[in-house]
């Protein structure tokens, strides 16, 4: 999907919600136990209950690959739901990878050919040669950790060179060099409240992807405030608050109370910015 058709879609619903497809065998509701493929039947409930107040899903890949080869079909059937019936949605997997080259030119192989998802998470500790091999995947995305939300970042990504220059400021200013804006988002936590603005200080341009807001506690209000650019440039995760919105069998109508709840909530901010 080029960053065109994501903003139109931004603009026509009036939501950047990006719906976080986490599936856990053991939090789904019971009765989905008894249907020969639960985690399946649990994100069809989820995606046509929530499609109309959400522009892009995020498939975590650990809650699928922890069910084996059953996880990976469930996946591959979500998948290929969203885009035969949801088509203007936006597939990220948030998959995390990053090795040497010719290995993750296997994985973009098997994420932007065989699954020919829109987008994936990558980690940039390995550097150039383990993310150029996504880029160049006509309409396809590379999503690279910069500031994440979980405590820990605190362990790496802020640790500065002499001249004060952080480890994520570093991260965004080299791979810059690597692809443009059309073809590289990054990650930055909904819980770093104020670093969105050192963050568009060094990538004005770039589309953030930014969970943590919901059950994680960050504030969507500030992620706008310091994160909204002209065109939006923000898609705001949001995984248990709305999939565990019930556990009983009006899951699908308790997470379509909660994705609206947030789409209305952008609808303002976007208004506000002079948006849409």
């Amino acid at each position: 999907m080029k960053r065109t058709e994501l903003v139109e879609n931004i603009r026509r619903k009036g939501s950047f919600l990006c719906v976080g497809l986490d599936p856990d065998i053991k939090k789904i509701p019971e009765h989905l136990l008894e249907d020969e493929d639960p985690l399946f039947a649990f994100n069809k409930a989820i995606i046509d209950a929530t499609a109309e107040y959400a522009v892009a899903y995020k498939p975590n890949l650990a809650f699928y690959e922890s069910l084996g080869v059953a996880g990976w079909i469930s996946l591959e059937k979500t998948i290929k739901h969203i885009k035969e019936n949801h088509p203007d949605q936006f597939i990220i997997a948030d998959a995390k990878r990053g090795d040497i080259g010719n290995t993750s030119q296997l994985y973009a192989r098997s994420f932007f050919e065989h699954l020919d998802v829109d987008a994936i998470t990558v980690a940039p500790y390995m550097g150039e040669d383990s993310v150029t091999p996504f880029l160049g995947y006509d309409g396809k995305w590379v999503i690279l950790l910069a500031l994440t939300s979980n405590k820990g970042s605190h362990d790496f990504q802020f640790i500065a060179d002499n001249n004060g220059k952080r480890l994520f400021e570093h991260v965004l200013e080299t791979s810059a060099k690597w692809a443009s804006s059309d073809e590289m988002m990054y990650v930055v936590g909904a819980t770093q409240g104020e670093m969105f603005k050192d963050i568009r200080a060094v990538s004005p341009n770039s589309f953030l992807l930014v969970p943590g807001v919901g059950a994680q506690g960050g504030s969507l209000e500030e992620v706008a405030k310091y994160g909204m650019i002209e065109d939006c440039g923000l898609l705001v995760n949001s995984s248990r608050g709305i999939i565990y919105a019930s556990k009983d069998k009006d899951f699908a109508e308790a997470s379509a109370a909660e994705a609206k709840k947030l789409r209305d909530a952008m609808t303002l901010l976007l208004k506000s910015h002079n948006i849409i």
